[in-house]
């Protein structure tokens, strides 16, 4: 019997499947070159945004001083790239004994602690406009660094049929956590230092996933004391966001869930279908370095529609079972 996937380019059938795959062999000249003294000299005095938390968990549920769970944002902090990396390795020895699963449930503003993950998303190294046939047109603070990374991974494009969205660039420790969560892009991901740990489940999945609706919540910092505090936003919709915040730790989903665990080392490249749900560790001890390449599903058609059946269309539970629900 003939496939119907004959012919089809490798990556564009494992899109049309919703298939995940780990692949090697991508040459990026920033893998060779990307030394924390080239950064620092490459990037000069430029400022860049920082997202700072206490607990390492930026765009995560947090327990905030008044005992409620909130979808919270981090501070994003303008600083110099020698000065982010400086910050890093200053946090490194707080980071052997940090243990963020152990702030769960208690208040992860009270410490003095600064977590700093640069994860500025939607193109903070190019954008869409970078793609229309006129050359580099978007700024970016990250321009220096520009000449070592391809802007189009030719086999993807080609596999799935359009230049990407997004390129982002990733610069953490093991203290930051991307907490669980799943894109309308397809996700092409690379690490280029140190090792990203990652938990994913397919789409199908997503039901283990207890999604809430959270207040959401910014952290900010006091002028008296410099210490971060979780500011409840005002006039804002709630949140839809997993309630399970260590999906990799053993009993944290249902028995019936079958979880895969990645560990991408440098030049190891994750294809992750649009859709499909991940949360993201980070070595301890190191500095983790990482680029990835979103390419937007163009969710039309039964793709939308599929994807948003398996997640549910119905109105999720609230978060706090003390709130009333106002929403329309």
């Amino acid at each position: 019997m003939e496939s119907k996937n004959q012919g089809i380019p490798p990556l564009q059938w494992l899109s049309n499947e919703y298939y995940a795959s780990l692949a090697t062999g991508l040459n990026i000249p920033a893998s060779e070159l990307w030394s924390d003294t080239y950064l620092t000299e490459r990037m000069g005095e430029r400022q860049i945004s920082v997202a700072v938390t206490p607990n390492g968990l930026a765009d995560a549920v947090t327990r905030g001083p008044d005992d409620k769970l909130y979808f919270a944002e981090p501070l994003l902090q303008k600083m110099t790239m020698g000065e982010f990396l400086t910050n890093i390795s200053a946090g490194k020895e707080d980071e052997m004994i940090y243990s963020p699963a152990a702030d769960e449930n208690v208040d992860s503003t009270s410490s003095g602690r600064n977590i700093y993950y640069l994860q500025s998303q939607n193109g903070n190294l190019f954008t869409s406009e970078d793609f229309s046939g006129h050359g580099i047109q978007s700024c970016s603070e990250f321009e220096p660094l520009r000449p070592d990374i391809p802007n189009d991974i030719e086999f993807c494009t080609g596999g799935l049929g359009r230049p990407p969205d997004a390129v982002n660039l990733w610069i953490g420790d093991g203290r930051s956590i991307t907490s669980i969560h799943s894109d309308p892009y397809e996700n092409i991901y690379t690490v280029l230092r140190g090792a990203k740990y990652f938990t994913l489940l397919p789409p199908t999945e997503g039901w283990c996933l207890k999604e809430r609706r959270f207040p959401h919540a910014t952290y900010q910092r006091c002028s008296k004391t410099g210490r971060l505090s979780l500011q409840p936003s005002q006039n804002t919709d709630l949140v839809r966001w997993s309630s399970v915040m260590y999906p990799h730790i053993p009993g944290a989903l249902p028995i019936d869930a079958h979880p895969i665990h990645i560990t991408l080392h440098p030049g190891d490249t994750l294809y992750l279908p649009a859709g499909w749900w991940h949360h993201v560790r980070q070595l301890s001890g190191a500095t983790t370095i990482a680029l990835n390449w979103w390419y937007d599903m163009e969710m039309r058609g039964m793709s939308w529609v599929t994807l948003s059946f398996l997640r549910g269309i119905s109105e999720v539970p609230l978060g706090n079972n003390d709130e009333e629900d106002d929403d329309p």
